[in-house]
């Protein structure tokens, strides 16, 4: 379907959108409970959470990866 060299955008885009739908709707109910309307403020929510999300993955993605190896080599130099 699309180029593997679109690879990291796409996985970017499609975790942000999952995190992003989660985490408002959750924090969406914590802070103001169920109310009528509840699902077009969910949505809304989500709009801006995942405008935010998905840069903030595409760019912090990348360091994750490194501080994952870190952690995994250091563990297999210690014999853990």
């Amino acid at each position: 379907m699309f180029p593997a060299k679109f690879q990291a955008v796409i996985f970017a885009f499609i975790m942000s959108g999952f995190m992003a739908f989660l985490m408002s709707g959750i924090l969406t109910f914590i802070n103001l409970g169920w109310f009528d309307g509840f699902i077009a403020g969910w949505l809304r929510a989500y709009l801006y959470a995942h405008a935010c999300a998905f840069p903030l993955v595409f760019v912090f993605a990348p360091l994750s990866r490194r501080i994952t190896v870190r952690l995994i080599n250091a563990r297999d130099i210690s014999g853990s």
